[in-house]
């Protein structure tokens, strides 16, 4: 349960400075680091969902 919430944590937060540093990233990494970082989010939101439906089990 804690791994969850730290790559929960970890994935929104690489979102958060990607979308604050954008100006930043260089034009070469920004589109691949933005999908890389999508993903996670998602990935991230399916875990803590899925462990909301399995913690009554």
């Amino acid at each position: 349960m804690e791994a969850n919430l730290i790559f929960a944590l970890a994935s929104f937060v690489l979102a958060a400075v990607l979308i604050w540093q954008r100006e930043v990233i260089p034009q070469k990494l920004r589109r691949g680091m933005a999908i890389i970082s999508l993903a996670l989010v998602a990935f991230a939101f399916f875990l803590i969902v899925y462990s909301f439906f399995t913690a009554g089990s």
